[in-house]
């Protein structure tokens, strides 16, 4: 029938953009979103005058400048940075790990002082060739600030011991020898002063939205609607869990109210003690220097996920990377007209930044 050159299901970042790029072509566009609302888990709602992250704390950061000017059309940035603090049974720390870090838990004053004291726990305790995740923290920032930062957090952010998980998946951790508690290095930083629902909804404006719509519900009829469909949504339920479900982790959000203009002084403070079940605590004010009078904090509890529940986490270890790569195999073989993208299509963690950058990697034809 061929009513639509491209259906794109999901109005998440990855959909939106690659939905206004084909409509900016001329390309006949529908988006299929089985939510009733767009945008995705980077969907904001105001409550009490406050801008509340709903699916956790989004920060926009990138170092290509072409990706922040693409952004711009949509909406203004504030000039917000990203300096979380790590609570460890009662005490604060600074995130992420710098000089203030190793001072507060090592008491070394220079950069000199802080690679020596690492170097030194290198040797004592045999890590130069990590297998795990734990050995691989322990060479990184030694052992004590790894048992005080790491380890809880990590164990219950992944449901599972720090000396089962792969080393890789703490490099993304930024550490530095610098005073310097801005989390990320990227040139271009903020929030968008509208919301990310505003930049959703520019980028859809114009184009054919369609809500509370599953195309796995009715998968002949619209695959037989368009010429190419961009799925976004996880390719091993397209596929009807064949060959087993990719794992996640899933995560819950209890949102309260508080009678105070500042509960706890920054947006975000990680807990790393195992003890305490939450990981981190949001205060989505601080994220646009809120000066209402009252204030949302939410706590984020990790989750194990099943079929049916949100998810957010990959877990690309190596029994999934292969599971994944039968998915893709067959999608090759069987789905010549069906692109896989996002976070779930392509089973990867991604940046709002990397989603952007895939979305225009994408060719687009009429």
């Amino acid at each position: 029938m061929n009513v639509y050159d491209y259906i794109i299901v999901g109005s998440g970042l990855y959909g939106a953009t690659t939905a206004w790029r084909a409509n900016k072509l001329g390309l006949r566009v529908l988006v299929l979103e089985k939510r009733p609302f767009i945008g995705g888990n980077i969907r904001d709602k105001i409550i009490e005058g406050i801008n509340v992250h709903l699916y956790g704390p989004h920060i926009f950061h990138t170092k290509d400048e072409a990706i922040w000017n693409f952004t711009k059309k949509f909406v203004h940035f504030n000039h917000f940075r990203y300096c979380p603090l790590a609570q460890y049974k009662g005490s604060l720390y600074n995130l992420p790990f710098n000089m203030h870090t190793f001072y507060q838990l090592y008491g070394t004053k220079n950069p000199d002082e802080a690679m020596s004291y690492l170097k030194n726990t290198q040797v004592e305790r045999n890590v130069t060739n990590p297998k795990n995740l734990e050995e691989k923290a322990i060479s990184m920032v030694g052992y004590k600030m790894y048992e005080t930062l790491i380890k809880g957090y990590t164990e219950k952010q992944w449901g599972r011991k720090a000396t089962e998980l792969p080393p890789f998946i703490i490099e993304r951790l930024p550490l530095r020898f610098t005073f310097d508690n801005n989390y990320f290095t990227d040139a271009y930083q903020g929030i968008p002063k509208e919301g990310y629902n505003y930049l959703i909804e520019k980028m859809l404006e114009g184009i054919e939205v369609k809500n509370n719509t599953d195309l796995l519900k009715e998968k002949s009829y619209w695959l037989n609607m368009a010429k190419k469909i961009i799925y976004t949504g996880s390719i091993d339920e397209f596929f009807d869990y064949c060959f087993g479900a990719l794992e996640y982790r899933s995560l819950r959000f209890e949102h309260k109210l508080y009678e105070q203009q500042n509960v706890q002084g920054c947006a975000v403070i990680n807990e790393t003690d195992l003890e305490v079940p939450y990981t981190r605590s949001i205060e989505h004010k601080h994220f646009v220097f809120g000066e209402q009078p009252v204030s949302i904090v939410t706590r984020e509890y990790p989750q194990v996920w099943g079929k049916g529940c949100e998810a957010f986490y990959p877990i690309n270890d190596e029994r999934n990377t292969k599971r994944y790569t039968n998915y893709m195999n067959l999608a090759n073989q069987e789905c010549p007209n069906i692109i896989f993208g996002g976070r779930l299509g392509q089973y990867r963690y991604l940046n709002m930044d990397e989603v952007i950058k895939s979305a225009f990697k994408l060719k687009l034809y009429s």
